[in-house]
Formats: structure tokens, sequence, C-alpha cells
């Protein structure tokens, strides 16, 4: 009985060694404020807490201002969660770092051969990394973990193309086919004949997004930026030593007066939000759209039979290649005063693993960061993640535009669409506005 007994101690010893064991004091509480996958996030926290025993509590705050706004007010009353995200500009986030808030991870990421950096898609890193002479004054490293991907491409509703006559498989390559299709679109409307325009009258509109968005009008024009003079143009731009006055600026804001003379473009346009072009396009009412690899599950939602593809915006030029906004959708960072530093880390490695981002992709409908899980993610979203190749992006340039110059450029760019100023007018106010802040930066 005395060697049942012992034996008996043994196996409950060994029982509990197996099973978790539940710190109370070892909770990581996350803020977050991405509505679509709340759900997710917290079925995923159940999952790792029955792993490990550490709890994980997600917190959502949405919309994303008041997310923000949440955030600021935890930084001045020095009370951050131990996981967050910044939303933002990078200098933004720099800010957070030289204030001591966010934790360098890269000597986790450097662990064991740099097998965590190594799984993430490099563009996706580079949005939360700063590189070595950055003009933020940030040590070199990487300071936030990408939980998803995005690119910002155009998507086509195929059965419109049919009943416009196109090849449903055969989007515009270049602006000048775009232009015509507008053209066809516009000559449709007006009652053309059906054996002009292989379709017959449907009152369609032709390219829709959300540009009362500024954010979403400079996302294209970079497009077309990188596609007329390419990179090392545009950031000697930034920085002072091309004026936006140059002709390769002339004709980036040139493209939105062809646009609109095409007739292409949505009545209305620069007054519309996002969410109402996604509704136009889900719903069978616009042949183009303008969007983000997130509009795989807005559309899903919508309207699950819609018929559609995404393809690069067209080209202008063969100068340069056309390039895209992309890289990381959204990141998490740690918290660098957090008690929890280390559970923040080995959750945040765990949450980006890939049975953990195939879960994510597949019930978000969401690009997943790491890069192993692509031949898991549907059709759709596996033609928005190839994209990646062409992918670029402001967080990623190592220099920032003055948010004012930006600004005055896309009020510019709507502007033009409302026939208000010609692309010339719009180049000299924008250096105006250059030269301004370059005098008050030297002061």
């Amino acid at each position: 009985m005395k060697f049942l007994g012992t034996l008996f101690t043994v196996c409950l010893i060994l029982i509990s060694g197996c099973s978790p064991k539940i710190d109370s004091s070892k909770v990581v509480t996350v803020w977050h404020w991405m509505t679509d996958r709340e759900p997710a996030f917290k079925e995923l926290a159940k999952r790792y807490e029955a792993k490990t025993g550490i709890k994980v509590n997600f917190e959502l705050y949405a919309p994303s201002d008041a997310y923000s706004q949440k955030v600021r007010s935890a930084v001045q009353g020095a009370n951050l969660p131990d996981i967050f995200g910044i939303l933002g500009e990078k200098r933004d986030f720099s800010s957070f770092v030289k204030a001591g808030f966010v934790l360098d991870l890269t000597p986790y990421m450097l662990e064991n051969n740099a097998k965590w950096k190594n799984s993430f898609f490099v563009k996706a890193l580079a949005v939360n990394e700063f590189t070595d002479g950055n003009s933020y004054g940030v040590k070199t490293g990487i300071y936030g973990v990408p939980v998803d991907i995005m690119t910002i491409q155009m998507v086509y509703n195929k059965s419109l193309f049919k009943q416009l006559g196109l090849n449903p498989n055969h989007p515009p390559q270049t602006f000048d086919e775009l232009l015509e299709i507008g053209r066809k679109i516009s000559a449709t409307n007006r009652g053309g004949p059906a054996k002009d325009y292989g379709g017959k009258a449907a009152n369609l509109q032709g390219f829709v997004s959300g540009w009362s968005e500024l954010w979403m009008i400079d996302c294209f024009a970079s497009n077309y930026a990188f596609n007329i003079m390419g990179k090392d143009k545009i950031i000697a731009t930034i920085k002072g030593q091309v004026p936006y006055t140059d002709p390769d600026w002339i004709k980036v804001l040139s493209i939105f007066r062809q646009m609109r003379e095409s007739g292409i473009l949505i009545e209305g346009l620069v007054t519309m939000i996002n969410k109402t072009a996604e509704q136009l396009f889900a719903n069978g009412k616009a042949v183009f759209a303008f969007n983000g690899s997130w509009c795989v599950n807005v559309y899903q939602r919508m309207n699950p039979e819609l018929d559609y593809a995404a393809f690069l915006p067209p080209k202008t030029s063969d100068s340069y290649p056309m390039s895209i906004w992309g890289g990381a959708g959204s990141s998490f960072v740690v918290n660098a005063r957090s008690k929890n530093k280390q559970e923040a880390v080995n959750f945040l490695k765990w949450l980006t693993e890939l049975n953990q981002q195939a879960y994510l992709s597949r019930v978000t409908n969401n690009l997943p960061a790491n890069r192993e899980c692509l031949d898991k993610v549907p059709p759709i979203l596996a033609q928005f993640s190839r994209a990646m190749d062409n992918a670029t992006h402001p967080n990623a340039w190592g220099v920032s535009e003055f948010p004012i110059v930006i600004e005055a450029f896309d009020k510019g760019v709507q502007a033009i669409i409302l026939r208000e100023k010609t692309p010339e007018q719009v180049a000299f106010e924008v250096q105006k506005v250059k030269e301004r802040e370059l005098f008050k930066k030297r002061q």
C-alpha cells in the first residue's frame, strides 16, 4: 500500500508538471483597433492560455481615431498595455521609440539563426524597422511585429467586363487601355450603339475609391510617381532637392486630369468615403475600384457572389516599374516598460507562427505576415500577395514628407478632378508650401 501511495503521488506530480500552471500575475494585455479580428483574437487567446497557462487579454478600442486617442492618453499617464499598435506615420512611430515606450525586438528576431525574422516577408518587417542612418535618429533595429500584410491595388468586376464586351481575364495593362475603357463606359451610359461598345447601356460607374480620404489619393499618386520618375527622384523631392514643379511631377498630376476627361471617375469621388466605394463595387455598380487587400473580407460580407480580380494599376510609362503601397497591414509593439516583456514577446512569436497565421488568414480574409502560409490562402488573396514584389511604403523610405505638403498635394488632386485647378497650378502651389516648410525647418 505504501508503494501504491508513493506511485500515486509521483503520478500526480507528473500530471501537474505536464499541465499549464496558470499564474494569475502573468496576464498579457493587448490593445487593438481591429473590429473584424476581435473574435479571432479572442479564440487565439484561449488557445494560448490552454497551451501555456498565460492569459492574454485583448481589449478593443474602435474606431481607429478613438484607439489612437486611447494610446496618446496612456502615454501621458504612463499606463500603456504590454502589447499595442501605433497608428500613423513613421515619425509618430519614432517618437514612441525615442521616448522609451517601444522595445527593440532585434535580439529576439535574430535568435536561432534569425528564425523569427526570416519567417516574415521582408517588406512587412521594413515598415517596423529603422535602418542605419535613418532621418528619425532612432537606433537601427526592428521595433514591431507584423500580424498581417496588405497591398493596395486595383480590382475589376469580371462580370461587368463581359457585359462591356471585354475579356474578363485581361485587365488593362497600360494607362491608355484604362482610359479607353473609361470612354467606353461613358459612351455606353450615354446610349452608344451596343455594336460599338460590346455591351448594353447599364448606367455603370467606371472607377470608385474613397478619395475624400486624402491618404488614398496620396497612395494612388505615389504609384504613378514611382512609375514615371522612380524612387530616387521621389526621395530627392522629399529632401527638397527636386521641386514639385518638375515636369515629372506635372505628369503625375496630369494622370488625374486624364482620368477625369475620359469619364472613368465616378461623380462625387472626392467626397466619397471608402466604405461607400466598397458598397458600390461589391453591389456591381462600378467596373473598377482602388482598394487594399482588406477588401477581400469586406466584399465577402457584402456580396459573396461577387466575381472580381486584382491587378496592378496600369502603367503609364516604361521608364520604371509600377510600385504599390504594401507591407505590414497591422503590427504590434511591446511596451519597453512592461513588467511582462518576455511574456509579451513569447506571445507575439506564437501568434506569428504558421498555424496561428493560417487561422487568422482563413477566418478574417487578411494576408498572413508569415510567408510560409501563402499556399493556404484563397486565390483572390493570393493575387494581392503576389504583388508584394512591387510593394513599397512611405514608412520604409527612411525620410518623410511634411504632412502639410502631402495635404496640399492631395487637396490639389481633388481640385484637378473638380476642374478647379490645372496640374501646373497645383504643382506651383505645392512647391510654395514645400519651400515655406523647408525655410521654417532651417530656422
